[in-house]
């Protein structure tokens, strides 16, 4: 049986998360990546945007994943010799965590990342031996909640109130 949480008695609170991933690639693609040379265009610019969509469609592909508002999405890159990492950072004031959402951005930034050196990575025998993506974890979560929530001593039960940090 499968059955969506039911998060009404949760308070709202800031909740921000943070995920990241690597994709390996050949020292030629991220030469290329670096000099603007892949055909289809700015591979980092339509990786960021392709991040900032999944966030936003989370709920669409994981079926048990509660739609929320993104207050703010934020993508970082950064290339290797012979990778490319990326970061997703997603801030809600909402009742749930956004990991799922900072996971899914990272996925499918590092995705399109491949989609767009498709043509560079592929061997003579049309596949990708180089090509791997790798070690998309959470790197944190949080959630804050508000002085007043603190005063009154509102907090879930079985936690204290105020920051509530994991790694």
């Amino acid at each position: 049986m499968l059955k969506m949480i039911d998060i009404s008695g949760k308070e709202e609170v800031e909740r921000v998360a943070e995920a990241s991933g690597r994709i390996r690639l050949r020292r030629e693609t991220v030469e290329a990546i670096k000099n603007g040379k892949i055909k289809k265009g700015d591979v980092l610019a339509c990786a960021e945007i392709a991040a900032i969509l999944a966030v936003k469609r989370t709920p669409e592909v994981i079926p048990m994943c509660h739609p929320i508002n993104i207050d703010a999405v934020d993508v970082n890159f950064t290339l290797g010799d012979d990778f490319v990492d990326a970061k997703v950072k997603v801030k809600s004031k909402g009742k749930t965590g956004v990991e799922m959402e900072a996971v899914h951005g990272v996925a499918v930034a590092l995705l399109t990342v491949w989609d767009m050196v498709k043509g560079e990575e592929k061997d003579e025998t049309g596949n990708y031996p180089h090509t791997r993506i790798e070690e998309i974890r959470v790197l944190r979560k949080e959630k804050r909640m508000e002085a007043k929530q603190q005063q009154a001593g509102v907090a879930e039960p079985g936690k204290g109130a105020g920051l509530r940090s994991a790694f």
